[in-house]
């Protein structure tokens, strides 16, 4: 077998001057995944076969556009000066609370287009979507990006992490928290956990909720962790650590209220219409 060189090789391939990156590859490898766990769900909730797919092609070049124009946003210091670098998102720098924001935005736009319940849609989805963020902190980690402070060796070789691992984090003549690795199990378990819950049929919504709250959890305290957080002015809050405290309790408060409000049907239910449902 060969020995691999570190830091990895951050393009893939070239086909003639076009450079292929491992970052593009494997945020392709998780909406892939996603979009086929995600149809299939939706075929046996009795969506239409197309509803994905189309919702796909709004959604993935939207969700990227404001992933990107969300991050740009808070460094513009750099990117004002740096114009070029703007559309270089092969070099990392894409938000992904930004490209939530643009995906639901686009999922609730095109469900009142097809008269199919947001919350159906949402709750189909929510698996896909944490899975394919797990997958996605890989692009990360070939990066060398989104990692944490630095630490010793030993605490890497304490962790029994492969060497593979703990050689991409040797930075700059340092070893630092594969934060990415973190991030990428606690979505992992969260993946785990909502496919459990799917099982139980819970009220309509509550899945997509879980999750905002599951990851914003987890990102909560991972970010806390990390070396490149976008800032908000005075650079002494986090903007992910504060979103995420807010969707938490929105996500919260949004549960209990439709739970009070309305009489919910359940996840599985063939039902695809109604505000509420």
């Amino acid at each position: 077998m060969k020995k691999l060189d570190y830091p990895l090789n951050p393009i893939a391939f070239e086909l003639g001057n076009f450079q292929v990156h491992w970052y593009g590859i494997i945020i392709g490898i998780g909406i892939a995944l996603g979009f086929y766990l995600a149809s299939k769900e939706g075929d046996r909730l009795g969506l239409p076969q197309e509803t994905f797919s189309d919702l796909l092609i709004w959604a993935i070049p939207i969700a990227l556009i404001s992933a990107r124009t969300y991050y740009v946003l808070f460094e513009w210091d750099y990117y004002s000066q740096h114009p070029g670098a703007i559309i270089q998102i092969w070099n990392g720098g894409i938000a992904i609370h930004g490209a939530l924001i643009g995906s639901v935005i686009t999922a609730i736009v095109f469900s009142r287009k097809r008269n199919i319940s947001f919350w159906k849609l949402a709750d189909i989805a929510a698996p896909s979507i944490i899975l394919g963020q797990a997958i996605g902190r890989w692009g990360n980690f070939i990066n060398q990006e989104a990692h944490g402070g630095e630490v010793p060796l030993s605490f890497l070789q304490n962790l029994h992490l492969p060497d593979f691992i703990v050689n991409q984090m040797y930075i700059d003549g340092a070893y630092y928290h594969p934060t990415f690795l973190y991030e990428s199990v606690w979505n992992i378990i969260g993946f785990v956990l909502l496919l459990v819950l799917r099982k139980v049929n819970p009220k309509r919504g509550e899945l997509f909720l879980s999750y905002v709250i599951w990851y914003s959890i987890g990102r909560f305290f991972i970010e806390g962790m990390r070396t490149d957080s976008l800032m908000l002015p005075g650079d002494f809050l986090r903007v992910a650590q504060v979103l995420s405290l807010s969707l938490i309790v929105i996500a919260a408060a949004i549960l209990i209220y439709r739970r009070v409000k309305y009489t919910l049907p359940r996840y599985a239910d063939q039902t695809n219409e109604g505000k509420a449902a």
